[in-house]
């Protein structure tokens, strides 16, 4: 049995799945399951990032918060001669590595959660796996875009669920399997996050933030949306029971306590399992004008709201409405992100050059913003791997700029390029949703790169506080910590704990031909507000 989370509402609800798309009925007990806040307590996140993972332990109590690995490991794909797939067997492997670790070291452990990347998915026939996921940047779905798009015009999709067109997009994937045969043998479908969570438990769920970025989920009930999905010819029997972040799943299956080494009483719940969720959840916002870019493999650039935006100005922008926790939504663009940064670097590597990070930023720092170009980091050209310099080079030689000609000139134009763009869509997302800005936080990986920080700081003109640089592990361990009663209370609870215990680096803007410092990037509309109460006038 799953069960959801006591908060916001502060319920206990039990989760059965009705028809055929496992639609979530909800029954209220009235039963209040608030409970005293222990002095302290345990949890693991699994943490899935798209180029590595990690087994993180959190330790929570009152004005207490801390996070360390007990497991790293790296994510590599691997190329069959059918396409690019994730090597999912060994991350499994990885992770119950990283969990004998965790329960080795803390045998009190109370919970575990698994987050990863989004729209990637195994296909299920009862407890089998049909074939290895495939990777998102496999080039297959082009297919499925144009079949999809046959079916149901993109305006269409996007008053339904609200996302931003990218070609990898879950729904596009299951058309393209479904094109190719892939789905006939299936009887349902897993994302990451709750594959791995199947395989540790026995449970099949679809954890709600991570779902709706399959495209398939109906932005105003949260619910599958069944006739979108038979409109694509897709079988509704794929999708699991939809559950909120924070729900308890159950326990290991005992061959997994006796892998792990378990005592038999860890519990596995939901937690935001889009990594982006999770992270967003540990923005440490004390007010309601901050911006987040969650900074990796890709940049999840926005803003947090409480409905959707679904203009045509917002799709024409492609800005996504995804889901977060605890029913906020995640208003954003993807941007390209450091894939660029560390797919030049491969390519420097396998051409025999040394290319660490830390010295190509140093030597990246003296080269002047001005003398580099700045390039549309969205160019599909970037988007599966291969040689990146080149690729850009060839980019603004066709667009009328000059082409880095140095690994420093190529590094310093790839940091001032998705500096731009994040200036850019932090600019749209406030005139979009009509919510001024005022300071923008980093988090993730990408807020340790001091030169990306600060030009963030210069383009947008704003103060740029970079961390926690774990945002994604410590807002996976604060959901499962609320669920566990170890913290208590709203999403700004939650992040006031993470302020309380995070010391961020702050940089302030320098270049005073961009809006001055703590200047907010404003709706150009007018008046603002009205123009956001018209987009949700339905």
């Amino acid at each position: 049995m799953v069960t959801t989370p006591a908060y916001p509402s502060a319920v206990s609800t039990e989760l059965q799945p009705q028809g055929e798309c496992g639609v979530v009925a909800d029954e209220v007990s009235g039963t209040d399951r608030r409970r005293s806040v222990p002095a302290l307590g345990v949890v693991a996140a699994v943490d899935l990032g798209a180029s590595s993972g990690r087994v993180m332990l959190g330790r929570v109590g009152p004005n207490e918060l801390s996070v360390h690995p007990v497991a790293r490991f790296a994510n590599n794909p691997v190329r069959t001669m059918d396409g690019l797939h994730w090597n999912i067997l060994e991350l499994y492997r990885q992770v119950l590595g990283g969990l004998r670790r965790a329960v080795r070291e803390e045998p009190g452990l109370k919970s575990a959660a698994v987050d990863s990347w989004a729209v990637d998915y195994a296909l299920l026939r009862g407890d089998r796996m049909l074939a290895n996921p495939f990777h998102y940047r496999d080039e297959r779905t082009a297919a499925g875009v144009a079949r999809a798009h046959g079916f149901v015009p993109p305006a269409e999709l996007y008053a339904r669920n609200g996302l931003q067109f990218l070609p990898f997009n879950t729904l596009y994937q299951l058309t393209a399997d479904h094109l190719a045969g892939n789905l006939d043998d299936a009887d349902s479908m897993l994302l990451i996050p709750d594959l791995l969570t199947y395989w540790l438990t026995g449970h099949k769920v679809a954890e709600r933030t991570n779902a709706s970025t399959t495209g398939l989920v109906d932005i105003h009930s949260g619910q599958w949306d069944t006739n979108l999905i038979t409109s694509l010819g897709l079988p509704p029997i794929l999708f699991p029971a939809l559950v909120d972040a924070g729900s308890q799943v159950g326990p290991l299956l005992p061959a997994v306590v006796a892998d792990i080494g378990s005592t038999g009483g860890l519990q596995i719940v939901t937690t935001g399992s889009h990594d982006t969720a999770s992270a967003v959840a540990a923005v440490p916002m004390t007010s309601d004008d901050g911006a987040y870019i969650s900074c990796g493999t890709w940049s999840l650039v926005g803003v947090e709201l409480e409905a959707p935006v679904l203009s045509e100005a917002s799709r024409q922008a492609n800005f996504t409405n995804e889901s977060g926790v605890d029913g906020r939504v995640r208003y954003l663009r993807n941007v390209m992100g450091l894939w660029l940064l560390s797919e030049s670097i491969r390519c420097w590597e396998r051409a025999g050059a040394s290319a660490g990070l830390g010295a190509l930023l140093a030597e990246a720092a003296s080269v002047p913003a001005s003398s580099v170009s700045v390039f549309d980091v969205d160019d599909p050209r970037f988007l599966s791997p291969g040689d990146m310099p080149t690729r850009i080079g060839a980019h603004c030689a066709e667009h009328g700029l000059r082409s880095p000609r140095t690994r420093a000139e190529t590094v310093r134009s790839i940091i001032e390029s998705l500096a731009a763009a994040y200036a850019t869509t932090l600019r749209a997302a406030a005139d979009l949703s009509g919510k001024s800005i005022r300071i923008v936080h980093i988090i993730g990986g990408g807020s340790q790169n001091e030169l990306l920080c600060q030009a963030t700081a210069d383009r947008t003109g704003l103060p740029v506080l970079a961390g926690p640089v774990e945002a994604t592990a410590i807002g996976n361990v604060l959901v499962q910590a609320r669920t566990q009663g170890l913290a208590t209370g709203t999403l700004e609870n939650l992040r006031a704990l993470v302020a309380d215990t995070y010391t961020p680096t702050r940089y302030l803007p320098r270049n005073v031909a961009m809006p001055g410092p703590h200047s907010p990037l404003r709706a150009s509309r007018s008046p603002a507000k009205e123009a956001f109460a018209a987009t949700h006038a339905e």
